[in-house]
């Protein structure tokens, strides 16, 4: 079983390359983040048609998520996360797939830090958590899958250096990431790559992707029920090279299932 990750940056623009990559690599489950489109403006016609059935939260202009499977319907399970009534950002829905939990989400970025953006991001970082935990109390087997917003550890980012300050990098962001791993959770491509620069986005600007000046923020975690079935891991790089690409590239595992 194929799962992948991809934030595709504004689906409207970018559907020619989502279709173009779904078409090449066939995963058997997709999540999507920054739609950055309404709910009714999803474009779940063409996607039928490429072959996979869809569930979707959508955003005017901002955030979106959705979760795709090929041949069949995600049975939906709920979207948004408890804990704040008032939050209205659509970043956070979950699906069963072939008996498998898939929990897609796009994390705030939380520039500028410190700040109210900044405090949003930890605290939804921390609702994230007990959701997480929650699912892993179930044993169900269960995909954390998404833009997370954070570089794990000084491997995943081009120049640490730079980074100390941004929202992204900083300790208490990662130190929240660490969190959930902590609580079980399997971190695939890291697992696959231990030593390995291996990066999932590049900015749009000063060349990054071609010097290779990457951020790797884009994760599957896998709970203990599916860690034991990971048989590889890795980025879809050429991907981000292509004609008007999203600044990230898509992430996938492969399950022994």
């Amino acid at each position: 079983m194929r799962i992948a990750t991809f934030n595709v940056n504004g689906i409207t623009s970018r559907l020619p390359a989502l279709l173009q990559w779904l078409a090449e690599t066939r995963p058997d489950v997709a999540c999507l983040q920054e739609l950055k489109a309404p709910q009714e403006k999803f474009p779940e016609a063409a996607l039928n048609q490429a072959g996979y059935q869809c569930i979707w939260h959508g955003q005017k202009s901002w955030n979106g998520v959705a979760i795709l499977a090929r041949g069949k319907a995600p049975l939906e399970v709920g979207r948004g996360l408890a804990g704040d009534p008032e939050d209205e950002q659509s970043r956070y829905i979950e699906a069963v797939v072939d008996g498998v939990v898939i929990a897609c989400l796009y994390l705030p970025n939380g520039n500028p830090a410190p700040g109210p953006k900044f405090d949003y991001k930890l605290k939804w970082f921390d609702r994230l958590i007990v959701r997480a935990a929650e699912l892993l109390d179930t044993g169900a087997p269960v995909v954390l899958a998404g833009d997370f917003n954070v570089m794990p550890t000084e491997l995943d980012v081009y120049k640490p250096e730079r980074w100390v300050d941004d929202a992204l990098f900083r300790p208490e962001t990662r130190a929240a990431f660490h969190r959930l791993l902590e609580q079980g959770w399997c971190d695939a491509l890291r697992t696959m790559h231990p030593g390995e620069r291996i990066y999932t986005f590049w900015d749009y600007f000063r060349n990054a992707y071609g010097r290779d000046a990457g951020l790797r923020i884009d994760h599957l975690l896998l709970s203990p029920a599916l860690a034991g079935k990971l048989k590889a891991a890795n980025v879809d790089r050429d991907v981000r090279g292509r004609e008007k690409p999203s600044d990230h590239a898509p992430t996938w595992v492969e399950l022994d299932i």
